[in-house]
């Protein structure tokens, strides 16, 4: 058994007494361990909650980033309803204006020309025209206002609001090859210029032209009106190539 101690004495200034502490070498040395084992568990301590200490320092920034991203979402909810509106009135707008009518909430599909050739005197009329397959001439006396191009949408030309009974006129020289009637395109004209370029002129009132007849560019061959699959008074214009539709602003511009 160790029996060694230490002896501290403390001499203070003045007139104060000396004072002694005895204390064994056995003692201290537990108090030593003690005092170790103690900073190793604060330091064990400290390791494993500095990072949650961290975290936990994050989480006021965090809570204003989760707040602006809250704001931000109802932003962008109510530009999404007000682009929802906006597109609705657009809808309504320009079914006001003018356009092909849906049919149970979709486009309508609008049939192919139908196979009607001219014949031998209209043949012969339409090697008379000068320049032939030319289109110069807006389709409306007026400009009117385009509601629907062709899109890939099914909508193979133009919807162009205008008046009830607005002048259509041809938009270049040729020959009538239709002036009908059909279910969707109401009354119509198409008109053949040539090396397999037709224009379409739908939704009229009325027509004055007949199969087989001569007509020059600009001339009047019909009346703007709402027959057909329409939903208010405008002319559908279309230009095919080869029995294929083509966008018409590749050949003619609106004033």
């Amino acid at each position: 058994m160790d029996d060694r101690h230490l002896t501290f004495i403390i001499v203070p200034h003045g007139e104060l007494e000396t004072r002694t502490f005895q204390i064994r070498y056995r003692r201290l040395k537990l108090l030593l361990g003690l005092a170790v084992a103690v900073l190793l568990v604060v330091c064990v301590f400290i390791a494993l909650w500095f990072p949650a200490l961290t975290q936990a320092a994050r989480v006021p920034a965090l809570e204003r980033e989760l707040a602006e991203l809250e704001r931000e979402r109802a932003r962008v909810a109510e530009l999404a309803q007000a682009l929802a509106e906006v597109e609705a009135q657009y809808e309504r707008v320009r079914q006001m204006l003018g356009a092909d009518a849906a049919v149970d909430g979709e486009a309508p599909l609008l049939p192919p020309l139908r196979e009607v050739r001219a014949s031998n005197e209209g043949s012969s009329l339409f090697r008379a025209v000068q320049n032939p397959g030319a289109l110069t001439v807006w389709p409306l006396a007026g400009r009117g206002y385009v509601t629907r191009g062709a899109d890939r949408a099914g909508h193979p030309g133009l919807d162009i609001a205008a008046p009830l009974n607005t002048e259509i006129r041809a938009a270049g020289g040729g020959v009538v090859e239709v002036a009908g009637e059909d279910e969707v395109y109401g009354i119509y004209v198409v008109v053949d210029h040539g090396g397999g370029l037709h224009t379409l002129y739908g939704h009229a009132s009325r027509t004055y032209v007949e199969r087989g007849e001569k007509v020059r560019a600009g001339q009047v061959i019909a009346l703007s009106g709402s027959t057909g699959r329409s939903t208010a008074p405008h002319l559908h214009f279309e230009v095919r190539l080869d029995g294929k539709a083509v966008d018409p602003l590749q050949y003619i511009r609106q004033p």
